[in-house]
């Protein structure tokens, strides 16, 4: 029964990375899922007080993350906070329309007609098209490491 939960929360953990391309998968819930069957069924003396905490405070970032850097790269590349809106929630639609290269098409294109129907110059659009990009790029490099921090630091942990 031990091996089984191992294997288990080990696919949980590799399910995490998983929504960095599909986003409809709920990779935080998929580590927490890890963490709570280890807690609740293999051994729930090992991970202190100070571990919850530390993944209460990482979850939370890793919400802010994405949003802190979708932010930054379309403002920094000329963008509106309708450009902004806009990227956010093409992420999410492009996760269904066609995955998993509709997370990046889909803002992409969404920011760029938001943009121009604003009066913005092709050019500009196209820079704040660009910026949700990066953004959204810089958000999964953020995401990739604090899963990772989280999942090893669940491993010296225990």
């Amino acid at each position: 029964m031990e091996v089984i939960l191992w294997v288990i929360i080990i696919l949980l953990f590799l399910l995490s990375f998983l929504s960095l391309v599909f986003p409809i998968i709920p990779g935080t819930l998929a580590i927490w899922a890890g963490f709570l069957l280890f807690h609740f069924f293999l051994d729930n003396s090992e991970l202190s007080g100070f571990f919850w905490t530390a993944m209460v405070l990482l979850t939370v970032l890793l919400f802010v993350s994405d949003i802190i850097a979708n932010s930054f790269f379309v403002k920094k590349y000329g963008g509106t906070k309708w450009g902004e809106r806009s990227a956010a929630i093409g992420v999410i639609v492009g996760s269904f329309i066609i995955p998993p290269l509709g997370i990046l098409i889909v803002p992409f294109a969404a920011v760029l007609i938001v943009e121009l129907l604003q009066q913005r110059s092709p050019q500009d659009a196209f820079r704040a098209s660009i910026g949700s990009l990066f953004g959204f790029l810089s958000g999964s490099v953020a995401k990739i490491v604090i899963q990772l921090i989280m999942i090893i630091w669940f491993f010296i942990a225990i």
